[in-house]
């Protein structure tokens, strides 16, 4: 495993008047991108063959693009060192996790990684001390698990993995026992999960309520933790499907999924920003005693807002969480700084930050 003193040791050769933001080219890389321009960082954008249109469209971002033929491809020798050339810090997202894999980020990056690399497994849910485990250290709500499908004694949302688009989940919800047997049959009749894949799902407790996003910036540098603003995700088909009438829904009797498509922005109201920020203090002290140095930059609180006025978080991610829409529309972020702002552009602030002060090892591993 690499150690913060490995890495510790290669930034103390950067130079600090020249820092270079890196990223994988898909997730949220124009957001990181954009803000790194924000505040006159120069960029790399590490593109796979093929899919690296967007990043030449946008000419503004990217100072260099690499090309690779595969993104986990940026592990080889010779990409690492023209990377430290560069005095590159690589910003994770979820694809930088989905593909290079979470043995080579902990092990095999000699890079250094804006955040906590050894926070990053945390947010798989089958991992041991994973983001449930967070959560409860942190005392903060989530649903109820249901260890095996015969448990299920309610409304239940099944989390279980496409088997064709390994970044999907096919999600669905299931009232009952036998409910699952039938909709997880079919899902396999029709190829969209296998067998396999089921048998290794997520069953929570299904809890009705407004969905929220609740994203914060945790600084070493000040010690704080900010509340940078919300959005809700876009997703489909269930968006397109729920403007229908219920008749109407019942009639085409189409098979429901939550695929990620886009973001929508949102605000909640004063009184629960009380919570929020409880929410948010909460898991960071959690963090830095069960992952030191516990949580460095963002992390998003996916909850639900139930009739009680109480929050459950149901997903924690533990990386950019991918919501560009924030950095035109979010008033909680005009609040701290007097300008909206997206967590491209917090990440950036926080780097030039730690430049200044000399303290560029407290933000990377």
């Amino acid at each position: 495993m690499i150690s913060l003193q490995q890495i510790a040791a290669i930034v103390s050769h950067y130079d600090l008047k020249d820092v270079t933001v890196g990223t994988i080219g898909s997730h949220s890389a124009l957001e990181i991108m954009d803000g790194a321009k924000d505040e006159n960082l120069k960029t790399i954008c590490i593109c796979q063959k093929g899919r690296e249109l967007p990043y030449r469209r946008f000419k503004r971002l990217a100072d260099e693009i690499i090309l690779l033929d595969k993104f986990s491809d940026i592990i080889y020798p010779e990409n690492q060192e023209k990377l430290r050339q560069s005095n590159t810090i690589m910003v994770a997202h979820r694809a930088f996790t989905a593909y290079l894999g979470y043995d080579n980020i902990e092990n095999n990056l000699r890079v250094p990684v804006f955040g906590n690399r050894l926070l990053l497994r945390a947010e798989e849910r089958t991992a041991p001390r994973n983001q449930y485990y967070l959560l409860e250290k942190s005392g903060i709500r989530h649903p109820k698990l249901y260890h095996k499908p015969s448990d299920i004694d309610g409304p239940a949302m099944i989390k279980v993995q496409e088997a064709t688009r390994k970044l999907e989940r096919a999600f669905f919800i299931a009232s009952s026992y036998e409910d699952y047997e039938k909709k997880s049959n079919q899902k396999i009749e029709q190829g969209l999960v296998t067998k396999q894949d089921l048998d290794k799902a997520t069953i929570e407790e299904y809890v009705p309520g407004t969905y929220f996003n609740l994203n914060f910036f945790v600084s070493p540098l000040t010690g704080e933790t900010e509340f940078l603003g919300i959005e809700r995700r876009l997703q489909t088909n269930i968006h397109d499907i729920a403007s229908l009438s219920a008749r109407q829904q019942m009639e085409i009797d189409v098979p429901i999924q939550y695929i990620e498509v886009g973001h929508t922005p949102a605000s909640i109201r004063e009184s629960l920003l009380e919570k929020v920020f409880e929410m948010g203090d909460r898991i960071s002290v959690a963090a830095r005693k069960e992952y030191p140095p516990g949580i460095i930059g963002p992390i998003s609180l996916q909850s639900v807002v139930t009739v009680d006025l109480d929050f459950v978080v149901y997903d924690v991610s533990l990386r950019v969480p991918g919501n560009p829409i924030m950095a035109t529309t979010s008033p909680y972020a005009k609040y701290y700084y007097g300008h909206t702002m997206g967590v491209g552009r917090r990440i950036a602030m926080e780097i030039k930050d730690a430049t200044r002060q000399r303290k560029l090892s407290d933000i990377v591993t």
